[in-house]
């Protein structure tokens, strides 16, 4: 088991549904709206990840998330961009292998801010000491996840989880019908793209996957 380092502000992780924005999934729809739909869904955690953004208007889609996500008590995460989640007020932000070390975000975010960090082997689970929670995958084929080498698996998940002390969430091809095998290996709850945000009705999407999640925690 991983030890927390001196920085870590232990945060109780409430949350088991966490949507990773992608606005090229959401069939032409703008992502506000979308995540606006999800919201009204039930969605509580948002992590905006738009890459190819430039720094003004990833910061502008932040600050109209923000505003969305505070109407209605939800946390946004922003990837990588200390800067920007500073700047909007963000809740706190996910880490990359190839992002600033933990540590040093802690550092720069203060206490009280959630610090996610994407892995994809024990390695990386033992080096993200001080977040407060991993995502771990892809579990399943997802063309979103394709870059990141073959499907982990549940064998592996299970593995990630035991290696962990803090809450594993597995990202990568989760739909639905594959919630209770994620739970079953251990996982704390499930990130997802494509699930809501190619959904043709992403609030009915999302209480689907709460209402499953929900059922298989009972």
């Amino acid at each position: 088991m991983r030890g927390h380092s001196a920085l870590q502000q232990t945060i109780l992780i409430t949350f088991s549904l966490y949507f990773v924005t992608d606005r090229k999934q959401t069939a032409g729809r703008p992502l506000t709206d979308v995540v606006h739909a999800a919201l009204d869904g039930g969605l509580r955690t948002v992590q905006l990840r738009e890459k190819d953004l430039d720094g003004g208007a990833l910061y502008q889609l932040a600050a109209d998330l923000r505003k969305l996500t505070s109407d209605y008590q939800a946390k946004l995460l922003i990837n990588d961009r200390i800067d920007i989640a500073l700047a909007v007020e963000a809740d706190g932000v996910h880490l990359g292998q190839a992002s600033f070390p933990v540590d040093e975000a802690r550092r720069l975010l203060g206490a009280g801010k959630l610090i996610g960090v994407s892995v994809h082997s024990k390695q990386e689970i033992m080096a993200a000491v001080g977040a407060d929670f991993l995502v771990f995958g892809p579990v399943y084929f997802t063309l979103s996840k394709a870059t990141y080498g073959e499907p982990q698996g549940l064998a592996r998940l299970r593995e990630a989880v035991v290696s962990s002390s803090v809450p594993v969430l597995a990202i990568g091809g989760i739909q639905n019908e594959r919630v209770a095998e994620i739970l079953n290996a251990g996982a704390h709850g499930i990130a997802v793209i494509s699930a809501i945000s190619a959904a043709s009705d992403p609030a009915q999407a999302t209480r689907d996957l709460l209402k499953r999640l929900s059922a298989c925690h009972d």
